[in-house]
């Protein structure tokens, strides 16, 4: 049986005019088909836009990635393959590149003594950090005092600054205190590394849009309670704020293990320096013929990875909750 179907014809001609095109309603399955038409159409376009999508993404990851790629590779290679542009690493001879390769860097750059100095300053920057962090923020988001968010606002106008303007202004003040000089010691060494970064704007920042998500009720209720300023933030504070206080912790640490710009220029003595910095200097170099050096990128290659690597396993273990760190704030405040 034919479905009824009602038609409705409009011509409009006027005078020297050709006829208008008419219009006409649709049937319920001319209906249909323009609709299943029209959805067809919209889930074309969508696969091919998630296609366009998905090769953008994966051709920047291959960007990304192949410099982590090709400094494995090239630490198990031959400074001649390396020279010829060799993108590979020869199975053949694996082993025992990969063993001269990594038992040169260790031996030449005193790699362990090195690393020891790093997690030193490195450890010692990271709990400072996070000391003066967690005072100030607090200070920022709970004590109320004349001027407070003035001072706040010109305090996040410091992130604006070239870090390279304030390692002039702190090359001149650690060496005022005698920190810097021909002779420097382990010790003055390790403080001037360590002095001029224990305070970090965007950590405060952070920390403190934190704090400020934490209802005032509670704030209150410690007050009733007769808690201290001191009490409600170590003991409520503290543990509400645990995962960006985790993600603070690691991205120190990181910045820490990764400083290059500031110890190169205010320690003096190339046994004193973090691995960062050492693994830049002549200490990769093989003797060549008439006296002349060869740097050996091999041994760079390893060098990195031997730096790197660490790192790297420590931000995949932590990296929920760095993203959840920096997720929960700047939500309020």
């Amino acid at each position: 049986m034919k479905q009824a179907r009602i038609e409705t014809t409009l011509v409009l001609v006027g005078p020297g005019q050709k006829e208008v095109k008419r219009h006409s309603v649709m049937s319920e399955e001319e209906k249909k088909n323009a609709y299943n038409k029209t959805v067809r159409n919209q889930k074309i376009k969508k696969a091919v836009f998630l296609t366009l999508v998905y090769l953008f993404l994966g051709i920047a990851a291959l960007i990304v990635l192949f410099p982590f790629y090709y400094m494995i590779a090239a630490s198990f290679m031959t400074q001649d393959q390396i020279d010829k542009g060799a993108f590979y690493v020869s199975l053949s001879s694996l082993l025992e590149q990969a063993s001269y390769n990594y038992s040169n860097t260790l031996e030449r750059l005193d790699f362990f003594s090195h690393v020891g100095t790093t997690l030193l300053v490195a450890f010692s920057t990271t709990i400072l950090q996070l000391l003066t962090t967690i005072l100030a923020a607090y200070a920022f988001a709970r004590l109320e005092f004349r001027g407070r968010d003035v001072l706040f606002l010109f305090f996040l106008a410091t992130m604006m600054v070239p870090g390279e303007l304030l390692a002039v202004a702190n090359y001149t003040t650690m060496s005022n205190l005698g920190l810097i000089g021909r002779n420097q010691t382990y010790q003055q060494a390790i403080l001037v590394m360590i002095l001029p970064l224990i305070s970090s704007s965007f950590f405060i920042y952070l920390l403190r849009q934190n704090f400020k998500q934490i209802p005032d009720e509670l704030y209150l209720a410690a007050k009733v309670d007769g808690k201290s300023d001191w009490s409600f933030l170590w003991r409520v504070m503290m543990p509400l704020a645990s995962p960006t206080l985790i993600t603070i912790t690691i991205l120190s640490f990181i910045s820490s293990w990764n400083s290059y710009v500031w110890p190169s220029r205010a320690v003096n003595k190339n046994e004193y320096q973090v691995i960062s910095v050492i693994i830049r200097t002549g200490a990769l170099e093989a003797d060549g013929p008439l006296g002349t050096k060869i740097n050996m990128d091999a041994w760079q290659m390893a060098a990195s990875v031997l730096t790197v690597v660490p790192l790297l396993l420590l931000f995949i273990l932590f990296r929920k909750y760095i993203m959840s760190g920096k997720g929960r704030a700047g939500i309020k405040g």
